[in-house]
């Protein structure tokens, strides 16, 4: 949970401070590269750091995951330029790469199904802190001590979670020699790179059909495409080709990358919505926001005792069905901006989403052996992560087409932006929902926990 909360607040505490860091080290054209470096960053590591803790166990690789992010941290603190601060952050991204699903592997080996009903509560409650907990401490320390901060903070908390893991965590985990994919590793980081990459930077620093956007995603298919050929004849392939095979992987992955794209959509959107249309100071657009964050580890907390009842995908379905009813209501509100009425939208999306996210995850990696789970927990964060670079290149584009052809920003223009934003939002629950429904019956047994 400590660990968990490392990510969880790091993904919101740097926003409120964004202005300050920028009057203090210019570089206001970079600054979004902030938070896209760190994305691409993590969603590039992911699935190697996955593949490595079913090699070498999950305990070294998390102290390798926190040992990263708190160097970054460190650099972070002391950057004295925003290139620096940019370069620096790419250096946390790759140890939130091992994190994440580093941690919900070990969920997975050291619970049973029926008792990670209770645990994904109580890590699902780590998300609600950070929700509350971040903004406000990003602002309480850009304003009053200094944004610098914000990284120093890091520093405690994440060598509190070493000596807990060093000390407590007893893994069993049989090492046998196996050949390291080398070849597969390189292939893929660096097609993940580039295709994360031309999402990010298409139709913002080129167009779409430019040359630079075909090279970038040309480049990466032929990439993609060499690495399928490399997987089949490797040893211990680091993205085993038998994940494609395995419908409840897919599925929950493909639930992953709709809930990154959901997500995106209104994190990114809502906040100007409401300031640019409804006059909403920047506090007031942040806390109606995390409603949605509110709401999810509600749903998330209960989940595991709804999917012991009914199942793992009805239990999806359930909840890809209230999320679809809580974009509804976000874009319908979207036509008479209201500061409560968009905030009660985003928390009944964040109630279905709670009933999503982590039985889909379970459910996948219950259906395998314990060498596998790194692996498939990997690809649920990458996939998440790719779906959020794709929901900020698309909504992007979509936002600023409508703004551009109502000749520019105004009250009016803001508000139809976002509008079509949410139009978007509303179809993405909706194939989350169809995704929902072809996920295959996974049965709940009570293995024992390793």
């Amino acid at each position: 949970m400590l660990s968990i909360f490392l990510i969880a607040i790091d993904s919101t505490i740097l926003s409120t401070a964004v202005p300050t860091i920028v009057k203090d080290l210019g570089g206001f054209d970079q600054f979004p590269w902030l938070f896209s470096v760190y994305l691409l960053a993590q969603a590039a590591s992911v699935p190697v750091y996955g593949k490595l803790a079913d090699t070498f166990g999950r305990k070294p690789i998390m102290v390798v995951g926190i040992g990263v992010f708190l160097a970054g941290s460190l650099l972070c603190a002391s950057a004295g330029s925003m290139v620096w601060l940019i370069v620096f952050r790419a250096v946390q991204g790759l140890g939130a790469g091992a994190i994440m699903p580093t941690s919900l592997t070990i969920a997975g080996d050291i619970y049973t199904v029926r008792e990670r009903a209770k645990a994904q509560g109580y890590i699902a409650s780590v998300w609600a802190i950070a929700s509350v907990a971040g903004p406000t401490l990003g602002g309480v320390f850009a304003q009053f001590v200094s944004w610098r901060w914000i990284f120093w903070v890091n520093l405690p908390i994440g060598l509190v979670a070493l000596w807990l893991l060093w000390r407590s965590y007893r893994e069993v985990f049989e090492r046998r020699p196996r050949r390291i994919d080398y070849a597969g590793s390189v292939l893929l980081t660096v097609a993940l790179v580039l295709l994360v990459f031309g999402v990010l930077e298409g139709g913002d620093a080129w167009g779409w059909l430019s040359w630079p956007s075909l090279t970038v995603f040309g480049v990466a298919a032929g990439l993609l495409v060499i690495l399928g050929f490399v997987e089949r004849r490797a040893e211990d392939p680091v993205l085993p080709p038998w994940l494609l095979r395995r419908r409840i992987v897919v599925t929950s992955a493909l639930a992953s990358l709709v809930i990154g794209v959901l997500l995106i959509g209104l994190v990114s959107f809502v906040p100007p919505f409401l300031e640019g249309s409804a006059g909403a100071a920047p506090i007031v657009s942040g806390l109606a926001l995390a409603t949605l964050t509110l709401g999810w580890p509600l749903t998330g907390a209960l989940a595991g005792h709804v999917y012991l009842r009914i199942g793992f995908r009805a239990t999806a379905v359930i909840g890809s069905t209230v999320a679809v009813l809580g974009a509804v209501l976000v874009l319908a509100f979207s036509a008479t901006p209201s500061v409560v009425l968009t905030a009660t939208g985003c928390f009944v999306v964040g109630l279905g989403l709670g009933l999503v996210a982590n039985p889909t995850l379970i459910a996948a990696q219950s259906s395998v052996a314990q060498r596998e789970r790194g692996v498939v927990s990997g690809t649920n964060a990458l996939t998440r992560s790719v779906g959020s670079a794709l929901g900020v290149a698309v909504f992007g584009a979509v936002a600023n087409a409508v703004i551009t052809a109502a000749s520019g920003p105004s009250p009016s223009s803001i508000q139809a932006g976002s509008s079509a934003v949410f139009v978007g939002v509303l179809a993405a629950a909706v194939v989350l929902l169809a995704v929902c429904v072809f996920v295959p019956h996974v049965p709940i047994t009570d293995e024992p926990a390793r």
